[in-house]
């Protein structure tokens, strides 16, 4: 991954996301994801080509990814279309899925929660995620419609 990878396609759709990411951050932390001002677009493009990791997976029964930003792009060695076409489950190892189960569970209850943890890479590397923020997707009704996770602070294991 080169970090020449561009908001995938200006696509509306990743830009009303991306907006959803930024006010479902804000209404569960009381914080800001990200200090940008501008179009909708340029939002978008700042989120997208933000220092730290950003990933949402929808509702489905096994949740797929549906953005990551170019960071997380480039962390787990995947293009936009090949990680927004795979389960968030296969990030984790399945010695580590209970507890992954656990913390998005009791996000949904909760609206947040703060997690660290091992996750693993396309190609089979492992990185342990620290201080990471997990919460609740609302769409424009207010109404649940994924989670999301943020992280800066993460190494790779040997």
């Amino acid at each position: 991954m080169t970090n020449d990878i561009q908001l995938p396609g200006q696509q509306e759709a990743v830009i009303r996301h991306s907006l959803r990411l930024l006010r479902s951050f804000e209404y569960w932390t009381g914080s800001s994801l990200l200090n940008v001002n501008g179009s909708a677009r340029e939002i978008a493009q700042a989120l997208f080509a933000a220092p730290f990791a950003l990933v949402s997976h929808g509702t489905e029964p096994d949740p797929i990814f549906n953005y990551g930003n170019r960071k997380a792009l480039e962390l787990w060695e995947l293009s936009w279309q090949d990680f927004t076409q795979m389960p968030s489950r296969k990030t984790a190892q399945e010695v580590v899925q209970q507890e992954r189960n656990r913390l998005l569970a009791e996000t949904t209850s909760k609206g947040f929660s703060n997690y660290s943890g091992v996750r693993i890479t396309s190609t089979g590397k492992r990185f342990y995620i620290k201080d990471g923020i997990l919460w609740n997707l609302l769409d424009e009704n207010n109404h649940y419609c994924g989670q999301a996770a943020v992280f800066s602070n993460y190494e790779f294991m040997l």
